[in-house]
């Protein structure tokens, strides 16, 4: 069983900072679990543009109000708690935050907490031993 608390992860390597979102990550490819969760703040009045390449995400917010673009096809959609989206399409995609927002973000296959988005906003596979 693992038991993790956001107290015990905030000032740790799994607390990963950027210019415009903050990922606390609860669980990683180590943990051998089979995906990924972490617990992310995207900042108010922030633009984040993503294309998860090699990873199938599934987003639920449960604090504040934004925005998520399909930049594919150019299709808007509201961020509000209660909001799912899950880009199994690979959809390259932006984050518009009116308000800090909170998501809960779960990745398949798990992320290893050391991705840093990429030029094209994609984390690239990244192996580690379990």
């Amino acid at each position: 069983m693992i038991v993790r608390t956001l107290e015990e992860i905030i000032d740790t390597e799994n607390n990963v900072v950027a210019d415009t979102w903050n990922s606390r990550r609860f669980l990683l490819k180590k943990d051998g679990v089979g995906f990924s969760l972490h617990d992310t703040i995207m900042r108010a009045g922030t633009e984040t543009t993503m294309w998860y390449k090699n990873h199938i995400e599934a987003v639920y917010c449960i604090e504040g109000e934004g925005e998520l673009e399909d930049l594919s096809n150019g299709r808007v959609y509201s961020l509000k708690p209660g909001t799912l989206y899950t880009l199994n399409g690979h959809e390259k995609h932006r984050v518009r935050s009116k308000t800090d927002l909170r998501m809960i973000c779960v990745f398949n296959p798990p992320c290893t907490g050391r991705e840093v988005h990429n030029q094209d906003g994609a984390y690239p596979l990244v192996e580690e031993e379990l």
